[in-house]
């Protein structure tokens, strides 16, 4: 498996009046986890951004867009949509929550960003992935992900009802828990350089943003091409943690959230 036959490749080109674009991923936002959503809400809300960018696993689990009018989801969606009135939004599945559609991210102002996207801003090309498809050596979560992923299922999982779907995504949650707790070394798989290689060599890119190892940091892929990894949010801990990448004319930066002390400007 090629890392181009495994992620599609579209573009995205940014609008020539924004001057700031800030990306974040894992959020993983849940109603037991309210002080996560609050710092989320703050930075939608305060961020000086022309543009925030969510590149997966915003949600915790998403089962169906009808899950939308749920009292925790219902507040997502307005955080959102107030936000947007502000700046513009945009969402890219993660494995969490691969089934966020049309409808949610139309109640939500949210601009769909397939996986993967090369980003064109500030006269350069930055390949955006949620970055679970390049996880290649975990070949039993490939392997789960081509399944969930496919039409048949899908459309199999969203003729469920809903309570049905939630029980459903709480046994699939517990045995990845499970699954990874009995084999630690697969607990956050990395991504495959070489196959991060190949993707950035397909678009003509030299930077690769992602999320989902949970794993911030920058690395070098070769003596030209490097990634940039988001972190995962957590304020509910004993430790709060969040950071975004700010991504403007002057290049790319490291920020801590604005619920952190993160500076807007």
């Amino acid at each position: 498996m090629t890392a181009t036959a495994a992620v599609p490749l579209h573009h995205r080109l940014a609008p020539a009046h924004w001057r700031t674009i800030e990306l974040l991923s894992d959020v993983h936002l849940c109603a037991q986890a309210p002080r996560t959503f609050e710092a989320w809400r703050t930075q939608l809300l305060a961020s000086d951004a022309d543009a925030i960018l969510m590149l997966g696993d915003l949600f915790e689990v998403w089962v169906g867009d009808d899950a939308r009018t749920d009292s925790f989801e219902r507040r997502c969606a307005d955080v959102m949509r107030e936000a947007s009135t502000r700046r513009s939004l945009a969402f890219m599945p993660g494995n969490r929550d691969f089934l966020l559609g049309e409808d949610m991210c139309s109640a939500s102002g949210l601009e769909a960003l397939p996986d993967a996207t090369v980003l064109r801003a500030f006269d350069r090309p930055l390949v955006l992935t949620h970055g679970d498809a390049l996880c290649l050596e975990d070949s039993d979560y490939q392997r789960f992900r081509a399944t969930v992923r496919s039409p048949a299922w899908q459309a199999d999982f969203l003729s469920r009802s809903l309570p049905e779907r939630q029980r459903l995504a709480r046994a699939m949650r517990d045995a990845s828990t499970a699954h990874q707790s009995q084999h630690p070394s697969a607990l956050w798989s990395d991504v495959d350089p070489a196959a991060a290689l190949q993707l950035l060599d397909a678009t003509g890119s030299d930077t690769l943003v992602h999320g989902h190892t949970h794993r911030p940091g920058t690395t070098q892929l070769s003596a030209t091409a490097c990634r940039h990894v988001l972190s995962d949010w957590d304020f509910d801990g004993d430790v709060p943690r969040g950071d975004v990448l700010r991504l403007s004319a002057q290049g790319l930066s490291r920020r801590p959230a604005i619920a952190l002390g993160g500076r807007t400007a």
